[in-house]
């Protein structure tokens, strides 16, 4: 019995020197990740701390940037619109009466000249009227001879002679009534051209103006588009434009301005001016779109940078200009807000709070921030070889540049 109740007391005074040992090691555990929880909050707070800052106090690694030298130069003024081919002729061949088609004389696609025969319709009765109007024409003439040769004698009233003269004249307007006729019953080209899908078969019945096929000349063509009312005065009657298709990529075609709409639309209050375009070889086709660049003049002392130095955002489009006493090796980064004009190629024109000579960042921009330190280690542009040459030799990561 003494033994069973001192047993859950020896247990309990064996288990006691166990938990005194533990419960100090727990405790230094919770303590040293209390102290890295709040060694790591502190050193995020500073982090914080010094971006919102600038990064003052802080040592600052310049970055390596790709920049170019603003520079003005003269630069031609176009605009950019879009226009729309139309053929200066262009025909639906249909045939002026009705009949059967008793011969087609043209293929799909081909190319016909000027009164070729396109399709023929069944001409036997006024075939046959015509010989008989002709059989009658040939003895009016005979009549008309014979009184002739009888009225100066007094053999033949003069009377006689005037009625064969009309007799002869009619028999002639008869043959040439049955010839217009026997035309009608014939579809020919008018002009030269290129003839589009055939529309009819053999032994079709057709009726007047059943088309037949179109026919439309490739050699020149129209060029329709529109402007705002304040540029008709910078554009006039023969002024040449410029025109580019994505059927012919890298190809340049050029038409000259032939008409300007008198009157300007008031609903869009454009003008629509009208340009004649040379097509020899017939590449451009009538309802194509193509873009138009119009000449106006050329714009003096316009500023042109790398359209990879345009940085854009919600608030619009801006660069990073290069600031100190020797921008070209480096210095500090500042934001300029930059508008936007004409595209040339990998170029474009801007405007704003920039010079000649001003540094701007062309690559490498996504790693700069603003008032941050950068450092030139390339120059590229026209002006880049009249600066002398940085001295850091570290690439710009271009990568930020193809990236955006």
């Amino acid at each position: 019995m003494s033994e069973s109740q001192n047993g859950p007391e020896t247990q309990t005074q064996a288990q006691g020197p166990h938990t005194a040992s533990t419960s100090p090691r727990r405790t230094r555990t919770i303590l040293v990740t209390v102290l890295v929880l709040v060694v790591l909050m502190a050193a995020l707070y500073g982090w914080r701390t010094w971006r919102m800052g600038g990064g003052a106090g802080w040592p600052q690694q310049a970055t390596p940037v790709t920049a170019t030298i603003l520079a003005a130069r003269t630069v031609p003024d176009t605009m950019d619109v879009v226009g729309s081919l139309s053929a200066v002729r262009e025909v639906t061949l249909a045939p002026e009466t009705s009949g059967r088609v008793s011969g087609l004389h043209f293929r799909a696609g081909q190319h016909v000249g000027t009164n070729a025969l396109i399709v023929q319709l069944y001409d036997g009765p006024e075939k046959a009227d015509l010989a008989a109007a002709r059989a009658r024409a040939d003895f009016a003439a005979l009549q008309l001879k014979r009184s002739e040769e009888l009225a100066p004698t007094g053999a033949e009233p003069r009377e006689v002679l005037q009625q064969r003269r009309a007799e002869l004249a009619q028999a002639r307007a008869e043959v040439s009534q049955i010839e217009a006729r026997l035309r009608q019953k014939q579809v020919r080209a008018p002009f030269p051209g290129k003839l589009g899908i055939r529309r009819v078969n053999p032994g079709q019945y057709m009726n007047p103006g059943d088309p037949v096929a179109t026919l439309t000349a490739l050699d020149r063509l129209y060029v329709d588009f529109t402007l705002p009312q304040q540029d008709m005065g910078r554009l006039g009657d023969g002024a040449s434009l410029t025109l580019t298709s994505d059927a012919w990529p890298g190809r340049t075609f050029t038409a000259r301005i032939s008409t300007i709409e008198p009157q300007v639309s008031k609903d869009t209050r454009n003008v629509t001016a009208q340009a004649v375009l040379a097509n020899p070889d017939g590449a451009l086709r009538p309802g194509m779109y193509v873009s138009v660049a119009l000449k106006l003049g050329e714009q003096d002392d316009a500023l042109v940078l790398p359209v990879t130095a345009i940085q854009t955002s919600a608030q619009g489009d801006s660069v990073i200009v290069v600031r100190g006493k020797n921008a070209r090796k480096g210095g500090k980064a500042e934001i300029v807000p930059v508008t936007t004009g004409r595209r040339m190629g990998d170029e474009v024109v801007v405007t704003g709070k920039l010079a000649p000579g001003d540094v701007v960042v062309a690559q490498g921009q996504l790693r700069v921030q603003p008032g941050s330190e950068v450092t030139v280690a390339q120059l590229i542009g026209s002006e880049a070889a009249k600066a002398p040459k940085a001295a850091v030799p570290a690439k710009a990561d271009s990568a930020d540049a193809g990236a955006r």
